[in-house]
């Protein structure tokens, strides 16, 4: 049977013939919200497996949505007022994994579709984890490291029951990072006792992993070798962007 995933160089190579006017059809996935387009992928494969209608719908289907209002004084003494999400996709294969992203265009269907993705890809790396996905609406870059912190302090009480070593770890993702992780496990501590397995991508120090500040840049890297060598290219003497998000 077909793969029920598109390989990432596999889905590149689709969307930049869309972009050209070339095979692949459809709609171009930018112009498409993450859900929209994530979920069709998804019913795309189920159609190439030739999954039962039931299964299909369900495996679309979260697991568990939260919304949460997360209110913090800033440093100037004023209150500010924000939004947090994380949806667990699905926990059929174990414990759901998904990263936390802080930025200023976090919304339902754009976590909803990053936590929809996770599950597809624990299952086709064979990894015993399900998917979920969770981030605030804030801009990081406007906000002190103290405000940083009560925030995602405040958003680990909203959430603290909800994940757990076994049911939800979480993990850094766009405007997150190592010490944001730290904070999540010392809050979440509190309530539950010292879980330092509770979250990944938490500093050395407190049990992290070598080299996972790095990961995601290094799977790019791996990702974009592996696409120019099936031209018969290198990455020496290529030119890139690098879009930098505020």
């Amino acid at each position: 049977a077909a793969s029920p995933l598109l390989s990432p160089l596999t889905t590149l190579r689709r969307y930049s013939a869309r972009r050209r006017g070339g095979s692949g059809g459809g709609i171009s996935s930018s112009r498409m919200n993450a859900l929209a387009a994530t979920s069709r992928n998804f019913k795309q494969a189920a159609k190439l497996l030739g999954l039962d209608s039931k299964l299909e719908k369900s495996l679309l289907i979260p697991f568990r949505e939260i919304k949460v209002e997360c209110t913090i004084p800033k440093d100037d003494g004023t209150l500010a007022s924000y939004v947090g999400f994380r949806v667990q996709h699905d926990n059929a294969r174990g414990p759901m994994k998904g990263g936390i992203r802080y930025h200023h265009e976090v919304d339902p269907d754009e976590v909803n579709a990053l936590a929809q993705l996770m599950t597809w890809k624990t299952a086709v790396a064979n990894i015993p984890y399900g998917g979920a996905k969770g981030g605030i609406g804030c801009s990081p870059g406007d906000l002190s490291i103290s405000e940083l912190e009560r925030l995602t302090r405040v958003f680990t009480q909203k959430i603290h029951d909800l994940i757990g070593i076994h049911t939800d770890v979480p993990a850094p993702d766009m405007g997150t990072n190592a010490q944001t992780m730290a904070w999540i496990l010392d809050e979440y501590s509190k309530f539950h006792g010292y879980s330092p397995a509770v979250v990944t991508g938490k500093p050395v120090d407190l049990g992290g992993s070598l080299g996972r500040d790095a990961a995601t840049g290094r799977g790019v890297l791996f990702a974009t070798e592996a696409l120019l060598a099936e031209h018969g290219k290198g990455i020496a003497g290529q030119r890139f962007v690098i879009q930098v998000i505020k």
